[in-house]
C-alpha cells in the first residue's frame, strides 16, 4: 500500500523550529518528487517545499531562507527543517508525493499530488 505518515508538528513560540517528517511506504521516496504543502487559516492550500529525485528543492517565497527539505532515501524519509517559524506559518502540512511537482511549482496546478498523508498540525504562538 502506498502511504505517508507525516509526524513532528507541534506547537511552538515565534521564532522557534520544528522539524517534520514524512515515512513514505510502498514506493521510494528517492525515485519521486516529494513535498510539503500547507493549509490553514489563511492560506487556502499552498506547496511549501519540494525536492525532486535528482535532489532539486523548491521553496516559496515566504519561506526562503527560513525552510530546509531533505530526503533520507535509505529510511525512505523526507524532512522539512522550519526555522524562524512566524504565526503565518500555522497550517497543517502534508507531506506529498508525485511523479513531478513542476506544474505545481508553475502555478498550472493549485494543490495537487499524487499521494497524500494525513497531515500534521503547526502552531505558532506570538
Amino acid at each position: 500500500e502506498v502511504e505517508l505518515v507525516e509526524s513532528g508538528g507541534g506547537t511552538v513560540q515565534a521564532g522557534g523550529s520544528l522539524r517534520l517528517s514524512c515515512t513514505a511506504s510502498g514506493f521510494s521516496s528517492d525515485g519521486a518528487d516529494m513535498g510539503w504543502f500547507r493549509q490553514g487559516p489563511g492560506i487556502e492550500c499552498e506547496l511549501v517545499s519540494s525536492i525532486s529525485s535528482d535532489g532539486s528543492a523548491y521553496y516559496r517565497d515566504s519561506v526562503k531562507g527560513r525552510f530546509t527539505i531533505s530526503q533520507d532515501g535509505a529510511k525512505n524519509k523526507v524532512y522539512l527543517q522550519m526555522d524562524s517559524l512566524k504565526p503565518e506559518d500555522t497550517a497543517v502540512y502534508y507531506c506529498a508525493a508525485d511523479q513531478s511537482f513542476q506544474n505545481v511549482i508553475e502555478g498550472r496546478w493549485k494543490c495537487r499530488a499524487d499521494v497524500w498523508g494525513k497531515g500534521t498540525q503547526v502552531t505558532v504562538s506570538s
